[in-house]
Order: structure tokens, then C-alpha cells, then sequence
């Protein structure tokens, strides 16, 4: 287990956004997370805290095997992945669903081909549903496989719905709510309760003043 700053694994994109004004009520120095800067570790001024810049699908992993302490990741990735990790707070951040869409107006077959970025998310659901489903992974703008005869379904992360609209998909079912998640790696959780507690109970105050109606 790492020594030194405590560590946390952001992922790049949208999210920082919306986390550093977050993290920035909280009491922690955003300054190397909102930083014009290409390196991949920075740590605060303190150098009590050390962000780590990741793809959001690493995330889950270099919190898992330790490489980090905690990380943000979206609970759509989790569910992906199924790593063994503490989940101890929803940020609040980034809310939108899984979901099934297909072809407005067009019914799908019986045992139905599914394009997905989430395979196994996806074969679970249709498994519970009694349902024989064809699950292929892509990447990518997934609403363009059924358009091209690829699939004849989608399981992709909706938000607005307006790339759905725009391409003649309608949402048929959810599959799951999703939202961002503070995440921890076991031993850590553990051994550093000390610093992290206080850090999620900051945290968490927060992400509950913000929610209070």
C-alpha cells in the first residue's frame, strides 16, 4: 500500500467539471485538479492529497490492485466491472441511466442482437429477463449499430436523450440509475481510516447541503 499523500484517481472528462467545485467546498485543494497541465500526478500544495489522471475505465482497477487509495467513477463503470472495492458515498454528480433503446416503432425479435459498451451489464439484464440475447461489444457512438443493421438493440448510458431522438431510438426499459461514485480500495479504507473518514464525511456534507431542497 502506497506511503505518502493520500491518493485518488480522477477520471478525465465531463466529470472534473462538475467535481471541482465540489471538492473545492469540501475543504480540498483543487488547484493541481483544475491545473492547465499535462502531467498525470499532481499533488497539493500540502502535499497531503495526489490526484491521479486516468481513463475512466481504469479507474475501478488501479483503485482495486492499490496502485491508488480512493477514486471517482461513474456507477455504470462499476457495474462493468464488478471490482472488489468499497463504495462509501454518491457524489451526486453526473446522473443519468442505463438503458435499452431501439428503432422507434420497430419491435425487436425474440432473441435480439444488443450492441453494448457494457457487455456484461448487458447480458446480465436480458438473463434475469429469460431473454437469449446476442450481446456485441463496440465502441464508440453505439446508436449507430441498429442504424446499420448491426443490432437490433442498444444498452448505453442516456442522459438528455437528444442523441437518441436525433436518430430515430427510442428508450424501451432502464436497466440501471447511474450516478458518480467515491470508491476506496479495501485495505486502504482500513489502514488509513484516519485520513479518508474525515475526507468522506467532508465530503459528504457537501454532496448533502447540495441535495437539501
Amino acid at each position: 500500500m502506497n506511503e505518502g499523500p493520500l491518493s485518488i484517481a480522477v477520471p478525465k472528462g465531463r466529470i472534473l467539471k462538475a467535481l471541482a467545485p465540489l471538492f473545492s467546498r469540501a475543504g480540498l485543494d483543487v488547484g493541481p485538479l483544475v491545473a492547465d497541465d499535462r502531467r498525470l500526478v499532481r499533488d497539493d500544495a500540502a502535499g497531503r492529497l495526489r490526484y491521479v489522471f486516468l481513463k475512466p475505465d481504469d479507474v475501478p482497477t488501479y483503485v482495486e490492485y492499490g496502485a491508488v487509495d480512493l477514486g471517482i467513477a461513474g456507477r455504470d463503470t462499476l457495474l462493468e466491472k464488478k471490482a472488489d472495492l468499497y463504495t462509501p458515498l454518491d457524489l451526486g454528480i453526473g446522473r443519468c441511466r442505463l438503458a435499452v433503446a431501439g428503432p422507434r416503432g420497430k419491435r425487436a425479435p425474440d432473441v435480439p442482437r444488443v450492441a453494448t459498451k457494457y457487455p456484461r451489464v448487458a447480458a446480465e439484464f436480458f438473463a434475469k429477463k429469460g431473454i437469449q440475447a446476442e450481446v456485441i461489444p463496440v465502441s464508440g457512438s453505439v446508436e449507430l449499430a441498429p442504424l446499420v443493421g448491426l443490432s437490433d438493440l442498444i444498452v448505453d448510458v442516456v442522459e438528455t436523450g437528444k442523441t437518441l431522438e436525433e436518430n430515430d431510438l427510442d428508450v424501451i426499459e432502464t436497466v440501471a440509475e447511474v450516478s458518480t461514485m467515491l470508491i476506496a480500495n479495501r485495505a486502504a479504507y482500513k489502514l488509513r481510516a484516519a485520513e479518508i473518514r474525515p475526507l468522506c464525511e467532508a465530503i459528504g456534507k457537501v454532496v448533502a447541503e447540495a441535495s437539501a431542497p
